[in-house]
């Protein structure tokens, strides 16, 4: 039997289900990374610094981050009397929620062939491909800011606005970078669409783009570090300075809200670095989800080994650093890539 492509035309009752199935299992092992991640840094940090980390709740702390949640679930959700509440409630989710329906267009596996019907039908590991995929990612990736900003002013607080504030002039600086960074990935590719970056590099590990765009890979990370306001750029934060930032005034729920979102954000960024630049689901194993996971977790480690080294930069050094270092070698390197794909034409 040939396959074909699951639709809606041809089988919406497979269609339906297999789109609830991949929703529910993509949502679901991200949330799940998400809560563990905060046991994995803590851990991590913890052993740098010649610490244990969580050992109380659970064997070596493995039930820390149900603790943590069923204990924030049950504080008191705190509002500041001067807050403009509406914005103030809406905040967390307009930073969370994008950070989740980014993942919808990352790829995580080649076609799953079912027999239904009596027919073959091969469905994508992907919950939907779009031919401006890394566009419709970049686009998302700009909303979360507006959940910081909006955080920061309807708080009534200086230290959140400063915060907010912060995290708006940081995202102009390094989203430009990063958006620039990723462009000589297209002039090789010549597609937007996640799923056909993949299939140019899944020949081999030499057909990854990390060794034909080595400073855009470079220019990426360090850009999408600042993205989701990681140490060393987490100024928006900045609790030596701003207490904690746009985030100052929240408790309960809402407060875990903004540290679910940065590590939702810490997966989104580790998947595009891994399908742009180190083949996506493409690798040693024959299981495409279990070699992106793979690349997803050592890129996360990386991030939490980042955050254990180095402290925090000055905000005018963070500014400097994207507007006249970044932004320049950005440009140099499309210009570079240009000339050299028009050569070899």
């Amino acid at each position: 039997m040939t396959a074909e492509m699951l639709s809606l035309s041809n089988a919406p009752l497979l269609f339906i289900i297999a789109m609830a199935v991949k929703i529910l299992v993509v949502f679901g092992l991200t949330m799940g990374i998400v809560a563990y991640a905060t046991w994995v840094e803590r851990k991590v940090i913890g052993h740098m610094q010649t610490r244990l980390g969580p050992m109380l709740t659970g064997w070596h702390g493995l039930l820390q981050p149900i603790a943590d949640g069923i204990k924030l679930f049950f504080k008191e959700d705190i509002i500041p009397t001067q807050a403009s509440k509406i914005p103030f409630i809406l905040a967390p989710m307009m930073i969370l929620i994008p950070s989740l329906i980014t993942i919808a267009v990352v790829p995580f596996g080649s076609d799953l062939v079912v027999n239904f019907g009596g027919k073959a039908y091969a469905i994508p590991l992907q919950i939907t491909d779009l031919n401006i995929g890394i566009l419709y990612i970049l686009a998302m990736a700009g909303l979360g800011v507006y959940g910081i900003t909006l955080a920061g002013w309807s708080s009534n607080s200086k230290y959140s606005l400063l915060g907010g504030v912060r995290a708006s002039a940081q995202m102009i600086s390094y989203e430009l970078a990063a958006g620039l960074a990723i462009v000589a990935v297209f002039m090789l590719s010549e597609t937007l669409s996640l799923r056909e970056i993949v299939a140019l590099q899944s020949g081999s590990i030499l057909d990854w783009y990390i060794w034909k765009q080595p400073l855009a890979f470079l220019l990426f990370l360090i850009t999408g570090t600042a993205e989701i306001n990681r140490t060393p750029f987490d100024m928006p934060e900045a609790e030596s300075e701003l207490v904690s930032g746009f985030c100052t005034e929240y408790s309960s729920m809402k407060y875990a809200l903004f540290f679910m979102a940065e590590y939702a954000n810490m997966i989104v960024v580790a998947a595009i670095l891994s399908t742009l630049f180190l083949g996506g689901w493409s690798g040693p194993t024959p299981w495409g989800p279990v070699n992106l996971l793979g690349k997803i977790f050592s890129f996360m480690f990386f991030l939490m080994w980042i955050r254990a080294t180095f402290p925090r930069v000055r905000y005018d050094q963070l500014m400097k650093l994207g507007w006249k270092v970044l932004l320049p070698l950005a440009l140099a390197n499309i210009l570079v890539t240009g000339i050299v794909v028009v050569l070899q034409q």
